[in-house]
């Protein structure tokens, strides 16, 4: 059920749109931390697979 692309994120357009701040980082694969802060259910860890799927950067999940 989760989203396997950039594209297929329902979302956050003004991030993850082509050419949005977010999606560009990702594409260029220049980000180098990233929290995800917001209620349960928000797509954060989603986004989060993605990018590490998507770059060569490690996935940690933490649960405070």
């Amino acid at each position: 059920m989760r989203p396997r692309t950039l594209d297929d994120v329902v979302g956050q357009r003004h991030l993850l749109a082509p050419g949005a701040p977010l999606r560009t980082l990702i594409e260029r694969d220049r980000i180098t931390s990233v929290i995800f802060w917001g209620p349960p259910g928000t797509g954060k860890t989603t986004l989060a697979k993605l990018i590490a799927e998507t770059t060569s950067n490690a996935f940690a999940q933490l649960s405070a």
